[in-house]
């Protein structure tokens, strides 16, 4: 007779060579093998045993557990599909009892107990309170009639009526002398049971170094027979060898066996476990008994066959209904989790009457397409019988054909030739004989394989077959090909959850010590992008490798060489096909190649944005083609893909496919190429820093910041010094001045390495660098800067050239700032007189520096001096250049600041709302100029005490401000600190206060906790206390402000003088006196020694400590001044006469070439940092080239 794969019908499963020795010698004949298909890496022993003819096979040399039982099990139901049941023969660790006295040699025979079906999963489960496991979900039990003849052989083998096993043994091993060194049954007294507390004591690979006084009393048996136990076997991924956690265990389920295989059998094909005892469970090692043990199993199995008839047609040992044809080569996931509503979406769909005849599944590659169709193949297989299920992998077209031609011999359609099978497996499927059933054709990935015919054969999409009874379901990763192949049921699989992806790497680990850091898992598994493909081969390289989470997540983060490495990391995964390599960046190269050979601009795109962020991608900073349908035909195939997903109104792109990109174009040495192309673009469109543009450079900026950060464009030269100049010029006027600092530092070095330290382009670099140092406040370090611009100019260019007078005028500025106003007033009349001289008195560079010049009179409270100035330049101005210009409208502010200063609010506030309607209708209402109109309109209001009107125009221009520059721009915070200083003076404390922390802290951020803006941030905070009554707080973050000055400006810099004054108000409302007087006095003698003794200031504190001292001098020492007593004129927030008032004037004039918004950037500091006018809420005069600066 001739057998075929059909004939077999028993399924005999080991996991260890020696169990598959002992169930060969069990054989009455050995078969001769028959082909297989490529897809089954089994290797098979046929032979019949008492008729049944049985198949044998053994799990791949050191790969054990359920998983791999699994996968074994599945490709050999797959080669041989008339198997009934299965049998899983071998060893096992027994857990012997009060009630189990199991020996070594004994057997263990799954049976049904409880809700349990005779073999549960033990680390598969949840904990329950108690500290106790309970394992969820149930396997399927051992046919109904197999149980049945164990019933019945167990009777007999107690009544003496059936042959024992030990006979059995005995028999093989006469017949087979050379299996007695290793199958033999060692003596009783090597039976070694420890107590559990005991532990291996070394190791040694025997217990004869243990303790044998902790060995288990027994009586030694009077029979060498084993004793068969019938009950519960405990299966699980790990080797059970503690022998406490055993105990524990078998107690609460009542477990006799702990093994590794069974419970991934269980759901392939019903199966019955038996096991060999040949261990204890423990750390002790039991090793000579374990070929004794797999013998006596398989002495019992052949027992069981001998009385179970082989032509009985009554004995259905399945069910009452069976799968037509089960062609499916991958084991069932028995960790898989998630994806729970598209499979049963999917399954419904599927199994409805009126079901589709085509549907396709669709998403990134790696993302679980082929795990959601394996899990809904097995699921219908086990829900309908009746229902045939085959797997096509559509890796290549040879795997494609060997398929077909497999299926042909599983329907019965012999002799056919190569090029009739697809078309005869088509006409079969489509009768009505084929009844019910499930084609998946997984990896359905190349359009021109289903679509295009091949000069030797014609399009798959030919050989579909059409059925009211089948449904063919297609995974693939290209969106576009889903829709062709299945138009009307395309199921896009998206990204699964954090929780989904935690449960997937919880499984895929099964060691829950590495995930009791929740927040390196949740980096872990944000930097895999929830992918779960990334995630299987991040756990795969973890326990490989034997490492912490933290440690492949530094792998993963340090650098992008690493972490392509370890993406690429090959991995043994058995719900994988065994030809196609596993890494996820492998998978997506795939894709990409594919993508190439579609569409040339596709591809393109792909390699533009893996120069630039992954994040957030403008479609308009993509380089256009010639038609508008190419570009949206392209981004539509990537997005096909999932490479790419619309974020907002731009793209995204995901981070891993970026990962992967950048890595094909290093291989491919491409990478340089497209850095340039790349910047080549970003150059020639990334926008200046006009105010016009901050929309636009700021969608830009994340982009281009990542071109420049890129090696292979920083050796370019000219490109890179032009995009980096931009970028950092518009990070300036961002307020992102650290950022601006560290690109200008780059482009000064790159310059004196390039052309030298007098070259233009360096004195630039320099400047520019200096006015970042400037704007946060490091006076010292711009200063060495400008002075080193200047001499050098001088030298270079000669004393009168423009930008020589320019860094002079940067250089006077920065005196200002540092309160030094004679230097400053001399460079100002330097600057002034050689413009007069070199280009006339009306020329607006000329009217620039008398500007400069009349805001040092007015830092120095010549007011006069200062406003016959401005109005000089303003009506110069308005002939020149005419009553609209911008600057015609700078200088009417100037004025409106300096009659401002003197208290003569009615004239300023006339001039504000001429500037600001001017503006408006010039500038536009968002224009920063027009917005720092209304902010000194407010700041008039706000002295007048009209408190609402400044308070409505604050709230106007602060969320302006949000809107247009950003939360946390210098400007904005400056707008929230306005606003908190209105609601401070209308004794609004706790939203005065919220207002005032929040920009002292984003500003401790954004500029740093010594910037003079933080400084006043924390003086205007604790003004807010010293209003409350709450003196601690004020005084303490007084000597903090008044320290800080002191190290960062200086001991005599006005503002520290002020912090000082601050201080002294602290004290004496404290009641410290005399401490008050001390510090005030200092305060008077510096202030005359550096203001001069005739400066507001000098003669405000004088007439303070003169008051101070007679109230101290006329009153008891235990007597503290009362509030009213506090002028209040020198305090940091209350409102004081306009004489007391002096202000920190920054006239910034631009630096060689720097844009408009830059120079206005570079004035942002002033004013804030003397704190008196913020007290007297009095606005400075603003800088020329500016607007009077609203203050906080």
């Amino acid at each position: 007779m001739s057998l075929t794969h059909n004939s077999y019908k028993v399924a005999w499963i080991c996991a260890l060579p020696l169990e598959a020795a002992a169930a060969r010698v069990m054989l009455d004949k050995t078969h001769s093998p028959l082909p297989k298909p490529s897809t089954d890496s089994n290797a098979y022993e046929l032979g019949e045993l008492n008729g049944h003819y049985i198949v044998i096979a053994c799990l791949p040399a050191g790969v054990y557990g359920t998983v791999s039982a699994a996968a074994v099990v599945s490709r050999m139901h797959s080669t041989f599909p008339s198997l009934q049941y299965g049998l899983m023969v071998g060893i096992g660790g027994g857990v012997p009892g009060e009630n189990n006295d199991i020996r070594l040699g004994d057997i263990v025979v799954s049976k049904p107990v409880g809700k349990y079906s005779g073999v549960i999963q033990y680390d598969y489960g949840k904990a329950v309170q108690g500290g106790q496991f309970e394992p969820t979900g149930t396997l399927n039990k051992p046919p109904q009639a197999l149980l049945t003849h164990i019933s019945q052989l167990q009777a007999k083998i107690m009544t003496g009526d059936q042959e024992d096993v030990s006979k059995i043994v005995w028999k093989v091993l006469e017949r087979n002398p050379e299996m007695k060194d290793r199958f033999a049954p060692p003596e009783q007294h090597m039976d070694f049971l420890f107590h559990s507390s005991y532990h291996h004591a070394d190791k040694e690979d025997t217990c004869g170094k243990c303790d044998k006084d902790k060995l288990v009393k027994r009586q030694p048996r009077a029979t060498r027979t084993p004793y068969i136990h019938y009950g519960l076997i405990a299966s699980g991924d790990q080797v059970m060898k503690d022998s406490e956690i055993r105990d524990r265990l078998a107690q609460q389920h009542g477990i006799l066996c702990f093994e590794m295989e069974a419970a991934g059998l269980m759901d392939e094909l019903p199966t019955l476990a038996i096991r060999g005892i040949c261990d204890y469970c423990d750390s002790h090692k039991q090793k000579q008994w374990q070929g004794y043990a797999a013998l006596t199993a398989a002495a019992y199995t052949k027992l069981l066959l001998l009385g179970i008839p082989n032509n009985r047609s009554d004995i259905d040992l399945v069910t009452s209904s069976k799968i037509q044809h089960w062609i499916v080569s991958l084991a069932r996931n028995l960790k898989f989790v998630g994806r729970q509503e598209e499979i049963v979406k999917l399954e419904e769909l599927i199994m409805a009457q009126d079901r589709p005849r085509r549907i396709a599944i669709t998403g990134l590659g790696g993302v679980g397409k082929t795990q959601v169709a394996l899990e809904l193949a097995y699921r219908i297989r086990d829900r309908d019988k009746e229902c045939s299920v085959f797997w096509i992998p559509c890796t290549s077209r040879a795997m494609i054909e060997q398929m077909f031609l497999h299926i042909a011999q599983k329907l019965g359609l012999h002799n056919l030739n190569m090029a009739e099978v697809k078309e005869q497996v088509k006409i079969y499927l489509s009768s009505e004989r084929a009844g019910k059933w499930l084609l998946i054709f997984d990896n359905a990935d190349d359009a021109e394989m289903w679509f295009a015919p091949s000069h030797t054969a014609p399009p798959l999409e030919d050989f579909l077959p059409e059925s009211e009874q089948g449904c063919i379901l297609f995974t693939t990763r290209n969106r576009k090909l889903a829709m062709k192949l299945a138009p009307f049921e395309v199921f896009p699989i998206p990204d699964v959850d954090k929780e989904t992806a935690l449960k997937i790497l919880e499984k895929t680990l099964a060691r829950e010590d590495l995930l009791r850091d929740t927040t390196t898992t949740t980096t872990l598994l944000e930097q895999l992008a929830f992918l779960p493909l990334a995630i299987v081969q991040a756990s795969a390289y973890i326990i490989e490798n034997g490492i912490k989470l933290s440690t492949y997540l530094v792998l993963l983060q340090e650098q992008e060489q690493d972490a392509v490495e370890l993406l690429s990391e090959d991995f043994k995964d058995p719900g994988r096909y065994k030809d196609i390599q596993n890494p996820v960046i492998t998978t997506w190269l795939i894709s990409l190649e594919q993508i190439q050979h579609q569409d040339q601009l596709a591809a393109d795109y792909l390699f533009f944005m893996a120069c630039i962020n992954p994040r957030n991608i403008p479609e308009i900073l993509l380089p256009q083609p010639t038609s508008r349908k190419q570009k949206i035909e392209a981004l539509g195939l990537l997005n096909a893909y999932s490479f790419i997903y619309s974020q907002g109104t731009g793209l995204g792109m995901h981070r891993l496919v970026h990962i992967a990109t950048r890595n094909w174009l290093r291989k491919n040495s491409s990478f340089s190429h497209w850095i340039q192309r790349v910047a080549e673009h970003m150059q020639n469109v990334f926008p200046d820093n006009h105010y016009t543009n901050r929309g636009l450079w700021r969608e830009y900026l994340p982009h281009a910041l990542a071109i420049v950060h890129e090696n292979e464009f920083v050796v370019q030269g000219d490109n890179y010094l032009g995009l980096t100049e931009k970028i950092a010029g518009c990070l300036a006027s961002d307020g992102r001045y650290q950022e601006a600092e560290i690109l200008y530092k780059k482009l000064t070095r790159i310059n004196q390495d390039k052309a030298g330290s007098e070259h233009s382009s360096t004195l630039r670099s320099m400047a520019n660098l200096a006015s970042t140092y400037w704007n946060q406040g490091r006076w010292n370090e711009a200063e060495k800067l400008e002075v080193q611009v200047m001499e050098t100019s001088k030298t270079v260019l000669g004393t009168e050239h423009p930008d020589t007078l320019t860094s002079i005028a940067n250089l006077a500025s920065t005196y200002r700032n540092q309160g030094r106003w004679n230097e400053a007033e001399k460079l100002d009349v330097q600057v002034m007189e050689i413009r007069k001289t070199v280009l006339g008195t009306e020329h607006p560079s000329t009217l620039t520096s008398i500007a400069n010049l009349a805001s040092t009179y007015r830092n120095q409270g010549r007011w006069n001096e200062a406003e016959k100035l401005f109005v000089q330049v303003m009506e110069t101005r308005k002939t020149v250049l005419g009553a609209e210009h911008p600057s015609t409208l700078t200088s009417m502010a100037n004025l409106a600041s300096t009659y401002w200063n003197q208290g003569r609010w009615n004239e300023a506030e006339k001039l504000f709302v001429q500037a600001i309607e001017t503006r408006k209708t010039v500038l536009g209402t968002e224009h920063p100029d027009t917005l720092t109109s209304m902010a000194n309109l407010a700041s008039t209001y706000w002295n007048q005490g009209r408190w609402n009107e400044a308070e409505k125009l604050e709230v106007q221009v602060m969320e302006t401000r949000k809107t247009v520059l950003g939360a946390e721009h210098p400007d904005t915070l400056t707008s929230m600190a306005n606003l908190a200083s209105t609601y401070r003076n209308q004794g609004r404390w706790n939203e005065a206060e919220k207002l005032f922390v929040q920009v002292m802290e984003t500003r401790k951020t954004v500029l740093g906790a010594e910037h003079p803006n933080t400084l006043t941030s924390m003086a205007n905070l604790a003004s807010t206390y010293w209003n409350q009554g709450r003196w601690n707080e004020a005084e303490k973050l007084d000597v903090q402000v008044m320290e800080t000055r002191k190290t960062v400006l200086g001991a005599e810099h006005p503002d520290t003088l002020i912090s000082m004054a601050n201080l002294a108000f602290t004290w004496k409302f404290q009641g410290k006196l005399q401490d008050a007087l001390s510090l005030m006095d200092k305060c008077c003698h510096l202030h005359s020694k550096v203001l001069g003794p005739s400066h507001q200031y000098s003669r405000s504190f004088s007439c303070t400590l003169s008051d101070w001292m007679d109230e101290y001098n006329a009153l008891p020492k235990q007597t503290t001044l009362t509030r009213k007593e506090c002028p209040q004129a020198l305090r940091e927030v209350s409102a004081g006469p306009p004489a007391a008032v002096v202000t920190a004037q920054l006239v910034r004039e631009e630096h060689i070439n720097l844009s408009y918004t830059q120079r206005r950037s570079a004035a942002k500091l002033l004013l804030g940092n003397h704190p008196l006018i913020i007290a007297a809420r009095t606005p400075s005069p603003a800088p020329e080239d500016q607007d009077l600066q609203d203050v906080d």
